[in-house]
């Protein structure tokens, strides 16, 4: 009994027993038990009313059909934003990377995380500060990111992707929770010490989308990103401006933007007559420039599988589009701040301006001939976009006009 056994495991060990079982990694195959899993689930939806949406009728807009139809000004292509609140950042990034290409010649990618990341950091620095008495949200404002640049620099996309390893979508809803619930507990505790949450918050951010880089390789040289910006990208981001209209405060002045993304209460915006409005963001993208522009797009007139935003009759005829409606509707909530993007550029169609609108929200991807675009109606833009960033040399006659 002992020789025998001696041989097996020998047998065993050298692999030479005939017929020997193998094991492999296979994909689970669905079973019966994801077959009530979904029987459950239908029979939940039997007693749930599906919610229909209130949206206009397309059929007599006739749009432009593809992106051919426009003048183009060059963008890099669109990309998502994922299950995140960011859009303030990637329409505006974006739009910076049109204005490389237009100052410079040079086609990059900018990292839209970075500036994210360090967002945060400044809202949790603000919260501090002001005791709990600061928005806390995943939004902020285009001309956040100016800001954002001038502090923390940028750095290339490929540098930082804020994606963990094995992930290809953002998804910040765990992220946004944790750091939502850390600060309020430090307002409900009075635990004001500023070092203690940034580095928490840090730590956060560290865990969800990685730690940003320090320093980056571009053409063999090692740059901070404050470097990157200013020899790489060459911007100089006072030539940035925020070009606003909006009744309720007074033109030709520099005024506050009353929303809540508008955190840190930014006071630089320049107000003006919806007519110069309009006229100065058609007169930039006619001269070759893009904007971030941002708005509201909750409305029946947007659709993404249409791929058109217009404004219906039944809301307000457009020649009945002014300062007054659009003040309106921003007064009584039906135009709130829901969304950045890029317009990159415009078609004149039966007798009316469309634009181009680069989008990093996921409604435009399933826009039919152009995922990833919208193309929005000058009525749907005078009514219910409320500003735009440009360069200032491209709106420098209505700069003009302003006092100070």
């Amino acid at each position: 009994m002992k020789k025998i056994l001696v041989f097996v495991a020998g047998a065993l060990l050298a692999g030479g027993v005939s017929g020997q079982d193998k094991s492999r990694f296979v994909e689970p195959k669905p079973g019966y038990f994801d077959q009530l899993k979904k029987m459950a689930e239908d029979q939940k939806g039997k007693f749930t009313e599906k919610k229909r949406v209130f949206k206009a009728d397309f059929s007599s807009v006739n749009p432009p059909k593809e992106n051919s139809e426009f003048k183009v000004i060059w963008h890099q292509n669109p990309v998502s934003q994922g299950i995140t609140g960011t859009c303030w950042c990637f329409s505006t990034t974006s739009f910076y990377e049109s204005e490389v290409y237009r100052l410079t010649g040079k086609k990059v990618r900018i990292s839209e995380l970075y500036t994210v990341y360090w967002e945060y950091v400044e809202k949790t620095v603000r919260f501090i500060r002001e005791r709990g008495n600061s928005f806390i949200g995943e939004g902020s404002e285009s001309n956040a990111v100016a800001r954002l640049y001038k502090k923390y620099g940028a750095v290339p996309a490929e540098s930082y992707d804020g994606l963990l390893p094995g992930y290809s979508c953002h998804d910040h809803e765990a992220m946004f929770s944790e750091i939502e619930a850390f600060l309020k507990s430090v307002k409900e505790r009075n635990q004001w010490n500023e070092e203690f949450a940034v580095e928490t918050v840090k730590s956060i951010l560290n865990h969800y989308i990685g730690k940003p880089p320090v320093s980056v390789s571009v053409g063999g040289k090692l740059l901070t990103p404050s470097e990157y910006l200013a020899t790489e990208l060459k911007l100089k981001m006072d030539d940035y401006v925020e070009i606003l209209s909006l009744l309720e405060k007074p033109y030709w002045q520099q005024v506050d933007y009353p929303v809540p993304d508008n955190w840190w209460k930014n006071s630089d915006y320049y107000n003006v007559p919806l007519e110069d409005y309009m006229a100065a963001l058609n007169q930039a993208v006619e001269k070759g420039y893009t904007v971030s522009i941002g708005g509201d797009v909750s409305e029946p007139g947007l659709d993404g599988f249409e791929g058109v935003a217009f404004i219906p009759s039944f809301d307000i005829p457009a020649a009945n589009i002014d300062e007054n409606a659009r003040q309106f509707r921003f007064s009584n909530g039906t135009t709130t701040d829901d969304h950045g993007i890029h317009l990159v550029g415009y078609a004149d169609k039966d007798g009316k301006r469309w634009y181009l609108i680069k989008d990093s929200g996921s409604g435009s991807r399933n826009h039919p001939n152009a995922p990833g675009y919208f193309y929005f109606r000058e009525d749907y833009v005078k009514l219910k976009m409320m500003g735009f960033t440009v360069h200032r040399s491209a709106v420098k006659d209505l700069l003009a006009k302003f006092k100070n």
